[in-house]
């Protein structure tokens, strides 16, 4: 959609006539130029688009922006920005924010992009002049001849925000320059409106940001030896088709944090996190978690076994390869080593009301008992292979899991020497990659260390695990 320069003025008039075209742009955020950038055209308050506010009243609220990695940067790599308006006597919402280089305010500097229908891309010519808006759901580079980018509330996030108590906040990405470019300005503006679709009353704050590129050392190394299957279900140098692994080695990231729902495309799984991406036999896998020194990363479905090669590539560059053997299955069931006790391993295992299967007041902290034979318990794994659904179609690596499914390859779990019936088998609901095994107790002797086995296609699980039975 694309709004002519008309529009702009008559935004901004006072006169009766142009009433209507201010009060239904206004839903949808301004024209380019209002938030505060040095030579543009002010804020909304200060050219009275919003007539008889005061710019930033005092002790009144504000506007703030959030970034993960605080007041940084690094060149080419994603961040998901929120911007909360905060004013405790107003009801309706809205924003503008860009971008510049610190050496030159009329320089953008990086892109937007909208993470939901609550905004939208504003580009404009260098004069502000001419305009381009652009939804969520459609492209959202900037035309070359458009340079200048913004990024506001849109009409359905008024809409969705109208009548909410502050704070109110609004999410979206903002990807840097692709390489170093200084220091880089953030320019905000936030409207805090009373509703009544006047320019009358209304709360314009406005704040700006100074970010500082991250320095970077070198493109990404993998240390030997620096790649297992999860630790804390086994930790083995192998991994497999959809087992999830974990990358140890320096310059790994210029950031540290786990994935979150905004990551996501529907249903699948990031394969790039803050510009860090990972491939093994060729394929991308789905990135979990990423910091300098580590990087958690599921091995994608349709992967090669056999000796491979993979690498991590973020922005400074691309590792050497590290060779890495994949097998067909890789399962291990959670055990972490603060379930070690005595020298002994247990299984994490649970009960439906979150405690946990082993002897009483053995982990300070936890609420534990041991399973009574019959009873239901809950154990996780990672590795285990393809699963089936209720049509027989696999689930793939990097998937929320949705649907009730099961493993493909025949298995089976021992505890005390004794055959456990499986209630269930197969990958959790609403996880990535991690299996869920209801566990009934099977009827044996009480035993604190009854040692707990399973088969996966025939064969042996290599992990020496104990389960605390009590009849």
């Amino acid at each position: 959609m694309e709004r002519n320069r008309k529009l702009i003025f008559a935004k901004c008039a006072v006169v009766a006539g142009a009433i209507p075209f201010l009060l239904w742009a206004h839903e949808y955020g301004p024209d380019p130029g209002y938030c505060g950038v040095p030579h543009e055209n002010g804020t909304c308050a200060s050219s009275q688009c919003h007539v008889g506010t005061a710019n930033n009243p005092v002790n009144t609220g504000s506007v703030t922006v959030t970034f993960p990695v605080g007041k940084n940067y690094v060149p080419g790599v994603k961040q998901h920005l929120v911007v909360t308006i905060y004013d405790p006597v107003q009801h309706a919402w809205g924003f503008q924010l860009t971008a510049r280089l610190t050496s030159d305010s009329a320089t953008q500097a990086g892109t937007f992009a909208s993470t939901d229908q609550n905004t939208l891309v504003m580009c404009s010519t260098a004069n502000l002049t001419q305009l381009k808006e652009m939804d969520f759901g459609a492209p959202q580079t900037c035309p070359s001849n458009m340079p200048l980018a913004y990024i506001e509330h849109s009409l359905a996030g008024y809409n969705a925000t109208k009548g909410q108590s502050s704070p109110v906040s609004y999410e979206f990405d903002w990807t840097p320059p692709a390489t170093a470019s200084g220091t880089i300005d953030l320019y905000v503006a936030g409207n805090a409106a009373n509703g009544d679709l006047t320019g009358n009353g209304d709360h314009i704050y406005t704040n700006k940001y100074t970010l500082s590129p991250l320095a970077t050392s070198g493109p990404p190394a993998i240390s030997a030896n620096g790649v297992v299957s999860a630790g804390a279900f086994g930790g083995f140098p192998t991994v497999a088709p959809g087992s999830w692994m974990e990358i140890y080695g320096s310059n790994l990231s210029g950031t540290t944090r786990g994935w979150t729902g905004n990551d996501f495309v529907g249903l699948k799984a990031p394969t790039v996190l803050d510009g860090v991406s990972v491939t093994i036999g060729g394929k991308q896998a789905f990135i979990d978690y990423v910091s300098p020194g580590q990087v958690n990363a599921q091995v994608p479905s349709g992967v090669p076994t056999g000796a491979q090669q993979m690498t991590v590539t973020n922005a400074g560059g691309t590792s050497s390869s590290y060779g890495i053997t994949v097998n067909p299955l890789q399962p291990g069931l959670l055990a972490p080593g603060s379930f070690s006790i005595g020298g002994k391993q247990y299984v994490v295992a649970q009960f439906s009301d979150g405690s946990y299967v082993l002897p009483p007041n053995s982990i300070s902290g936890l609420t534990t008992r041991q399973a009574k034979p019959g009873e239901t318990v809950i154990i996780y794994g990672v590795g285990f292979g393809p699963v089936l659904d209720s049509g027989n179609q696999n689930i793939p690596a990097g998937t929320i899991v949705q649907a009730v499914n099961k493993l493909a390859n025949p298995f089976t779990m021992s505890i005390g020497g004794s055959n456990a019936t499986l209630g269930y088998a197969g990958l959790a609901p609403n996880f990535v990659g991690l299996y869920q095994f209801n566990v009934v107790v099977p009827n044996i002797a009480n035993n604190d260390l009854a040692p707990l086995t399973f088969s996966l296609n025939g064969t042996a699980g290599t992990q020496t695990l104990y389960l605390a039975v009590k009849q």
